[in-house]
């Protein structure tokens, strides 16, 4: 199995939106699409964080957004 390379995170709580796919902040994982995918559909508590997926190894933030209850 890789070695996890890529982390979920927020300033605020991270609330996963996909049924049974609890998601922590600072979730780590090893596939870059499997991290993207599950932080486009994070929102945040309060609405209007940023949920970020960082490339551990590099700091490099590779995807971004800000969280909006509607937005989904």
């Amino acid at each position: 199995m890789d070695k996890p390379a890529y982390r979920i995170e927020s300033a605020h709580r991270i609330v996963a939106t996909l049924p049974r796919s609890p998601l922590y902040n600072g979730e780590l994982l090893a596939d870059r699409d499997l991290a993207v995918s599950l932080a486009a559909k994070c929102k945040t508590e309060p609405p209007g964080g940023v949920v970020k997926v960082v490339h551990v190894p590099t700091g490099e933030v590779v995807f971004s957004k800000t969280s909006e209850w509607g937005a989904l």
